[in-house]
């Protein structure tokens, strides 16, 4: 049998058919058949030689969506026009606007009432994501425009509270109940000096998170967990 000589290429291919299935069907409503109907020229064994589950595909796209949320935040990190608290409020724009990268997230959130995937994601928003929020906080410490004495802490906050505390799926909430939330959040975070979340974020942060608390999450078990989840990474709602 001939050896493919670009299996980049390939995988690539069956990430791409893969995520506009996801999004336009769904996850759970998603078949590996379908996968392979809408590549038109591969083989189930083919899908298989690259990635042992639909779940492994999901997965890989979390990865690359994750590369690309770091990649955005490097752009955003490097503009001269900006101080720090304006990178950071474009940082969350960025991050609610981009509709791709949110429904991938949506269809991942299930796996979380996993507990080992929640346990994982809870030690990634607790170790690694602070570090993609650390340098904004900190160049707004330098230049003044965020007067905290607690970039640390604020990075660490906002990656453990935007992804756990205001997610409906683990606290259920009415908007004016989610919005009041939010404005306790921005209120924490203004105390120590860290004003990003003002009157126009905050509306758009409620309606990022009420569109979280309406997804249609298909097929999940006696648990709640999707019927083949695994425990590997969901990264976050918001980057």
């Amino acid at each position: 049998m001939a050896r493919n000589a670009h299996p980049e290429v390939t995988e690539r291919r069956i990430l791409e058919a893969a995520r506009d299935l996801f999004l336009e069907k769904g996850y759970e409503k998603t078949t590996i058949q379908d996968i392979i109907d809408r590549l038109g020229n591969l083989s189930k064994g083919a899908i298989y030689h690259h990635f042992k589950s639909k779940q492994e595909i999901l997965d890989r796209l979390t990865d690359l969506d994750w590369k690309d949320s770091r990649n955005a935040g490097a752009g955003i990190m490097a503009r001269g026009d900006l101080n720090g608290l304006e990178k950071l409020r474009t940082l969350f724009r960025t991050a609610m606007s981009n509709d791709a990268h949110n429904q991938l997230n949506r269809m991942s959130i299930p796996s979380l009432d996993d507990p080992n995937t929640l346990t994982s994601n809870l030690r990634f928003w607790s170790e690694e994501l602070p570090k993609y929020w650390l340098p904004f906080l900190e160049e707004g410490a330098r230049d003044g425009s965020i007067p905290t004495a607690y970039p640390q802490e604020a990075a660490e906050l906002l990656s453990l509270l935007t992804n756990y505390w205001l997610l409906p799926h683990f606290h259920p909430a009415t908007r004016p109940e989610l919005r009041h939330r939010i404005e306790c959040l921005a209120t924490m975070l203004e105390a120590i000096g860290v004003p990003v979340l003002d009157t126009e974020l905050i509306g758009l942060m409620t309606d990022f998170y009420m569109a979280y608390g309406d997804t249609d999450y298909g097929d999940t078990d006696a648990t709640g967990v999707p019927s083949d989840a695994n425990t590997n990474t969901v990264r976050e709602s918001l980057h």
